[in-house]
C-alpha cells in the first residue's frame, strides 16, 4: 500500500489545526524556568509535559534533537518516547537534527530518522544541504518511499548565514540553486496544485531576501518551516512581507514564546492555539 506522502499529511494537518508548529527545546534555561531541575528527569518531565499539551491539537511538534543528545544514549531515549508520544497523538513530528552528509552516511542518518523500522522514525527531518543539494538523495528516497517528508536548510536567520546562503556562483545564489533542487524533487506536487514532501527552511525574519535573491517559493511547492516568531522577533503579520503569495505554504515555528507558558499543560496548549489562530488569519487559502 503506498503511504500517503508527507506533503499532504501536513496539508491536511494545517487545514486543520492552523499552521503553527511549536518546539520542544529543552535546553538548561528553560527546564529550570519550568522549577525542574535539568537532568534527565527534568528533561524527560519538561518535554512529555509539551506532548501532553501540544498532542492533538496543533498540525506539527518540533523536538530540538540536540537537547535530548545532550544526555548520551538515556537522552536519546527519551526522544524516542517524545516522538512515539507525537504519533500516538496523531500530531505529525518535525525532528530538527539538521543532519547532512554523502553517500552510505547520509543512507544511514535517513534511515535512522525515516524508515519505518526504526525507533527515532519522525514525520519529517530537518537536514543540510551544503555539501551539494545531490548529497540529500538518500533521505529524500527514504523519505519518498515512507511517506515522510525533509526541511532543507536554505535561507536561515542567523547572522553567519548569508555570507554562505547568499553567495552567488554562475549567476545563482547558493540559496537559489538549493531551491531549485527542491522544486524538481516537488514537480509532481507543483503539477497537480498540492503541497509536496521536501519542504525548506526559511527563516521568518530573513526580510526582503527572498525578493532580493529572485526566490519564489510559490514556484517548488515546497511547504516552508519558518522558525523566529516570537522571541526572535519575527510576527504573524510579518510573514505576508517575507513569503508573498506563498505564504500559505508557510509552517510557523516558535519555542521559547510558547514554552515560556510552562509547566501548565492548559497554559501551553492556549499559547499555541493562540499563535495557530494569528498565522491561520494571515494565510492563503488558496495555497497548496
Amino acid at each position: 500500500m503506498t503511504p500517503t506522502p508527507f506533503g499532504s499529511r501536513l496539508r491536511a494537518a494545517m487545514d486543520a489545526h492552523g499552521p503553527f508548529c511549536p518546539g520542544i527545546d529543552p535546553h538548561r534555561e528553560l527546564v529550570e524556568s519550568w522549577g525542574l531541575t535539568y537532568d534527565l528527569a527534568g528533561v524527560e518531565r519538561f518535554a512529555m509535559t509539551c506532548v501532553e499539551a501540544f498532542g492533538g491539537h496543533v498540525a506539527a511538534v518540533k523536538p530540538q534533537s540536540a537537547f535530548f543528545e545532550a544526555f548520551g544514549s538515556r537522552g536519546v531515549a527519551v526522544l524516542e518516547r517524545v516522538l512515539a508520544g507525537l504519533r500516538d497523538a496523531g500530531t505529525l513530528s518535525v525532528l530538527d537534527a539538521k543532519r547532512g552528509d554523502i553517500g552510505t552516511t547520509m543512507a544511514g542518518y535517513a534511515s535512522a530518522y525515516l524508515s519505518d523500522e526504526s525507533p527515532m522514525r519522525a514525520d519529517a527531518l530537518t537536514v543540510s544541504p551544503y555539501l551539494g543539494y545531490g548529497s540529500l538523495r538518500p533521505a529524500v528516497e527514504v523519505a519518498r518511499s515512507t511517506g515522510r517528508g525533509l526541511f532543507v536548510l536554505a535561507l536561515t536567520s542567523n547572522p553567519e548565514g548569508p555570507a554562505v546562503q547568499h553567495a552567488t556562483r554562475e549567476g545563482h545564489s547558493v540559496a537559489a540553486t538549493i531551491l531549485r533542487g527542491v522544486a524538481d524533487d516537488n514537480a509532481d506536487a507543483l503539477a497537480t496544485g498540492t503541497l509536496g514532501s521536501v519542504g525548506v527552511v526559511v527563516g521568518a525574519t530573513v526580510g526582503p531576501a527572498l525578493a532580493e535573491l529572485g526566490i519564489d517559493l510559490a514556484a517548488t511547492a515546497a511547504p516552508v518551516l519558518a522558525p523566529g516568531l516570537g522571541a526572535q522577533g519575527g510576527t504573524p503579520e510579518g510573514l505576508r512581507q517575507v513569503f508573498g503569495t506563498a505564504v500559505g505554504q508557510v509552517l510557523g515555528n516558535s519555542s521559547r514564546e510558547v514554552l515560556g507558558e510552562g509547566p501548565d499543560v492548559a497554559a501551553l496548549r492556549a499559547s499555541a492555539r493562540r499563535a495557530a489562530d494569528q498565522l491561520a488569519a494571515v494565510s492563503e487559502t488558496t495555497a497548496p
